[in-house]
């Protein structure tokens, strides 16, 4: 199975020109790769020119930051799953802390899980804990999302889920701390436990479970060696493609 890359852009950059620019510099680097599947997930208004500027390869696909919880209707300002899927994306982040912290529901993020599906777009599904106890409190905020959002999700989807575990704690310039690849591994262990005793053994073998937080290329290959996770969701360092190569280019040897 191949090592999975997301680059988040979140909001960047801030022209189409800017945009295709560093989309060509990673699909040239992409081209390259064979252990190593890149999904880049821009603003939504670059996600059609993207499209047409890459090709169907097995290492570059694109994906949405977010989709609406609603098929159709008078939402202002809101992006249905299958606009989405109809324009070039394959995938879609679902659950993003920085959207939790704008009034993102569980039941939001389920039926966004549901919608995807259903559209024929790949959720990759981002929970994680906002602060670390000694009580260990953490491991069951870690399961109610993770059941929450697949709930009503039958196992003949469990091959078309990605699970990003994204500890607030750790994210972007002001993180508390860097995790470790032991604190990892022991989270990685207990996701694959809940989607084991959710969908069964055999089902979660085909469910990348991807880390994010502070991933550079400093970070990533102890991470990659070490922690048992199968890929990486990236923000701050796939805005800049020198670093993002350099992080693709020691998973691709690891």
């Amino acid at each position: 199975m191949k090592k999975i890359v997301i680059a988040n852009w979140k909001m960047n950059p801030q022209s189409l020109r800017e945009a295709e620019d560093l989309f060509k510099n990673v699909k040239k680097k992409s081209s390259k790769l064979k252990k190593v599947k890149i999904i880049i997930c821009p603003p939504a208004v670059y996600i059609e020119r993207l499209r047409k500027l890459s090709e169907k390869t097995n290492t570059t696909f694109l994906g949405a930051q977010d989709c609406f919880y609603r098929e159709y209707g008078a939402w202002t300002g809101k992006l249905s799953p299958k606009m989405l899927r109809n324009v070039g994306a394959d995938f879609v982040i679902l659950g993003h802390s920085e959207l939790k912290s704008l009034g993102d529901t569980y039941d939001d993020i389920n039926i966004k899980v549901k919608l995807a599906l259903k559209n024929k777009l790949t959720p990759i599904i981002c929970v994680g804990e906002e602060n670390r106890d000694n009580q260990g409190t953490y491991f069951s905020m870690i399961e109610k999302q993770i059941l929450s959002a697949l709930s009503g999700v039958g196992s003949q989807f469990s091959d078309k889920i990605i699970i990003a575990y994204e500890p607030i704690w750790a994210v972007g310039k002001d993180a508390k701390k860097i995790i470790s690849p032991e604190e990892l591994i022991q989270i990685v262990i207990f996701i694959k436990k809940i989607l084991a005793d959710k969908y069964g053994v055999e089902k979660i073998k085909k469910i990348n479970i991807l880390y994010g937080g502070s991933v550079n290329f400093r970070n990533v290959e102890e991470l990659i060696q070490k922690s048992g996770v199968n890929g990486f969701l990236i923000g701050r360092d796939s805005l800049v493609y020198k670093n993002f190569n350099n992080i693709l280019d020691i998973i691709e040897n690891s």
